[in-house]
């Protein structure tokens, strides 16, 4: 049996997942490793940078998910992988990759988690962070102008014609598929120990079953 704990922590843009994520990853220090869906989205190198601005990045097909699971059943069988590395600020995939190592907790995070069900099978837990809306757009919107470049005006223009839409058809309905929610975003130091006990006690398992 693999001695591999894979978590997979979604929710809609601005829930906490980010911050969820990096607790677990900071509890586990060097045994652990996240892995962005972000990531993997596609490159649309063909298209000028004002058409790329106008693509639906909330859609799942956005996304590379065939190296997305690629990669992560290389992770869990052991194996390096070459990771993506994207830009926000000029929308596409850059030429450099990021070399990953195993590492026994593997924490994936990103909004479109739950929509694929071949990644889904790839997750030995599975976490939604619910966070009221309001409160993720304000995030997205401070975030996207201070880390992304991005100014008010498109900002808002993205979320309400793209954001909201997609995270209501297709975002909120995977919350079926978590074994986890997370009320309060990702500061939710009960979730948080919950999740990391859980963990432990699956990587404990795993050890045993494996001396046995």
């Amino acid at each position: 049996m693999s001695s591999i704990v894979t978590v997979g922590i979604a929710g809609g843009t601005g829930s906490g997942k980010t911050t969820l994520a990096n607790i677990v990853k900071d509890y586990f220090g060097p045994d652990a490793v996240v892995i962005s869906q972000d990531y993997y989205y596609k490159s649309f190198d063909d298209l000028p940078f004002e058409e790329r601005k106008k693509i639906n990045y909330d859609h799942p097909n956005s996304f590379d998910t065939d190296l997305m699971i690629s990669q992560i059943r290389d992770l869990k069988n052991n194996k390096p992988i070459n990771r993506p590395v994207y830009s926000f600020i000029e929308f596409k995939r850059l030429k450099e990759t990021i070399t990953v190592e195993p590492r026994p907790v593997i924490i994936l995070e990103g909004i479109l988690l739950f929509n694929c069900a071949e990644l889904l099978d790839l997750m030995d837990i599975k976490v939604f962070v619910d966070t009221d809306s309001d409160i993720r757009f304000a995030r997205r919107l401070m975030r996207d102008i201070h880390e992304r470049g991005r100014n008010i005006d498109s900002v808002v223009a993205q979320y309400f014609n793209t954001v909201k839409p997609m995270h209501e058809a297709f975002v909120e309905p995977s919350k079926k598929h978590a074994d986890i929610i997370v009320p309060k975003g990702g500061l939710n130091e009960v979730a948080s120990s919950m999740i990391i006990e859980k963990i432990k006690s699956l990587i404990n398992g795993q050890q045993s079953s494996g001396e046995g």
